[in-house]
């Protein structure tokens, strides 16, 4: 069994898998199962009034588990797999625990072989949250990984160092940069052509 079949594995029995991005290291877990969610809570020490991230392979498993509109499936056909998060309306699937009872949910579809290879072992939408505790900076590499992460998780899928840059966060059918992040400057273009 490889490490990503454990991963995938792990995250099939509720347990926390730490994996590579493009961006940071990210803190995984099955999105969907309310029980997983609060354990990536509890173990980054995050206010559950702070949403977490939806992380899938492409962006045709997102629209199995939200309901992107038209402006937001051209942004993501361009725009993914990236290091942006877009920010739309969440389906049936996906619980309150990791939306903190909002109406929409923020996907992830990450430019990076290992982690959407993990996305698909999982069978599952994951978390796309960093592997830090709250408060405390992004990991970059699998040694800055601090006890309360290590001691929680079930599986670490060490992938060397990552850029470090953050993504940015999008609404697009509202046009609002919520975070800028790496890739920024180009998706700020993109909504300025298509306003109106």
């Amino acid at each position: 069994m490889t490490d990503v079949d454990r991963a995938g594995a792990a995250v099939a029995d509720g347990d926390l898998v730490v994996y590579p991005t493009e961006t940071v290291y990210g803190l995984g877990a099955d999105a969907t199962d309310p029980t997983a969610v609060e354990r990536v809570y509890e173990t980054k020490g995050r206010p559950r009034d702070n949403p977490l991230s939806l992380g899938v392979p492409d962006v045709a498993t997102a629209r199995e588990y939200t309901r992107p509109t038209d402006r937001d499936l051209a942004f993501m056909r361009e725009f993914l797999p990236g290091p942006v998060t877009v920010v739309v309306d969440r389906g049936e699937a996906v619980p309150d625990a990791l939306t903190a009872g909002r109406d929409r949910v923020g996907v992830r579809v990450p430019d990076h072989d290992l982690a959407r290879e993990f996305y698909r072992a999982a069978g599952t939408p994951v978390t796309a949250t960093s592997a830090n505790e709250s408060g405390t900076g992004s990991v970059r590499r699998v040694a800055e990984l601090g006890d309360r992460v290590r001691d929680a998780v079930a599986v670490v899928l060490d992938n060397g160092e990552t850029p470090g840059s953050e993504s940015t966060v999008v609404d697009v059918e509202r046009g609002v940069v919520h975070r800028r992040g790496a890739g920024a400057d180009a998706i700020e273009a993109w909504l300025a052509d298509r306003e109106g």
